[in-house]
């Protein structure tokens, strides 16, 4: 896809041509996994798949939307109403980015024609929905100069997934995609929200990502489930520790830990106090230039995810084995997990060996095949 491919897609279907392109990055998070619900760090990377949209202003206050592999004709949204709609879910995104415009006072004079596409794949676990957010919120914000910030942009569109989707997401997708660079993974404190980019060095590796192809939604899967379970495991544990988060807890406490709660609820909580000591020693790693080191916690994130957080299912897990049997260093689902995406770091000379082994091995053992997109760190949403 590039901006003129988006221009002659936008004017077959609305028979003029836009006025303004952009371009909104999905994201991969490298490890920190379950980590920002937690108040935690985690080192996420705008990518550079993602969305495209085109757009021409209209008269009028509605939003008129065309995405390509959901719709017949455009969809149309009036400004005046906003709820849920089950026979068009996933324009509910945009629904809430309108609502949440509005109830955060901005006033939005007039609407606009869209025309979106994605070269990423939808509940992948590449955060679609933050990356579809966040091309909106841009698109409202130069429209009407609306001088909104990007972490204010954040902010709004984890308040469209919690509070209008209903998905207990942490800030971490988002944020990423608003303030992604190219080239660069960023450490992120998602209490504070401070944070610092680290710069995505692999040399002679790649960093690729491989879709299950098994399809979720994050409303309907048990993402909010986890949330609760640690959220519930986090009071008990406030009645000896003085913390606010979980990911405040040392691994020195976890046998004091392990006597406070049942045999799931410790193993959620491990898994917290773990990646997160993981994520730290990660973003060293990657400053230091190691990638071995780095490879290696990939891999205990995702025997932890497996193990504790039980997060994978047997498509992930047979997709991280297959990479790390055919020539990965390291492996391990990215995202909310229950199907979604993977990531694997291989030599770049191996690359096309190791996609077309776990391609055969993996649909023999699964049923059909899964993806592969090779990545790297992207700049954040915006105007092409």
């Amino acid at each position: 896809m590039n901006k003129e491919m988006l221009r002659l897609a936008f004017q077959n279907i609305y028979q003029c041509a836009p006025t303004a392109a952009y371009f909104s990055p999905g994201r991969v998070n490298l490890i920190g996994e379950h980590i920002d619900y937690h108040g935690g760090l985690v080192l996420p990377a705008a990518i550079t798949i993602g969305i495209w949209g085109a757009i021409k202003p209209r008269t009028d206050q509605v939003l008129s939307i065309y995405s390509e592999g959901y719709s017949l004709t455009p969809l149309l949204i009036p400004f005046d109403k906003q709820e849920k709609n089950a026979s068009s879910s996933w324009a509910d995104y945009a629904r809430g980015v309108i609502y949440m415009l509005q109830q955060a006072g901005y006033h939005l004079p007039y609407g606009f024609d869209l025309y979106v596409t994605s070269t990423m794949p939808t509940s992948g676990g590449l955060s679609s929905s933050s990356a579809f957010e966040l091309l909106l919120l841009t698109i409202f914000n130069d429209l009407f100069d609306l001088k909104i910030t990007k972490t204010e942009m954040a902010l709004l569109g984890k308040k469209v997934e919690n509070d209008f989707i209903g998905v207990l997401t942490g800030i971490m997708d988002q944020f990423v995609i608003a303030h992604g660079q190219k080239d660069q993974a960023l450490l992120l404190n998602t209490t504070t929200l401070t944070y610092r980019y680290i710069p995505l060095e692999l040399g002679n590796y790649t960093l690729l990502v491989a879709n299950t192809n098994k399809k979720r939604g994050l409303a309907d899967s048990k993402y909010n489930e986890r949330f609760h379970e640690t959220m519930g495991a986090l009071k008990i544990l406030q009645t000896k520790f003085s913390v606010k988060h979980l990911t405040e807890l040392k691994e020195d406490a976890l046998p004091v830990i392990k006597k406070m709660l049942d045999e799931v609820s410790f193993r959620r909580v491990k898994h917290v106090i773990t990646e997160q000591q993981r994520t730290l020693a990660s973003g060293e790693a990657l400053k230091s230039g190691d990638i071995m080191t780095f490879a290696r916690y990939l891999n205990g994130s995702h025997q932890s995810l497996k193990e504790d957080y039980e997060v994978t299912g047997i498509e992930l897990d047979t997709l991280v084995d297959l990479c790390l049997d055919y020539g990965a260093i390291g492996a391990r689902m990215t995202g909310a997990g229950f199907g979604g995406c993977a990531i694997c770091l291989v030599k770049k000379e191996n690359e096309g060996s190791l996609i077309n082994k776990v391609v055969a091995a993996y649909k023999k053992k699964i049923g059909y095949a899964p993806t592969f997109y090779q990545a790297s760190a992207s700049n954040g949403t915006a105007k092409i």
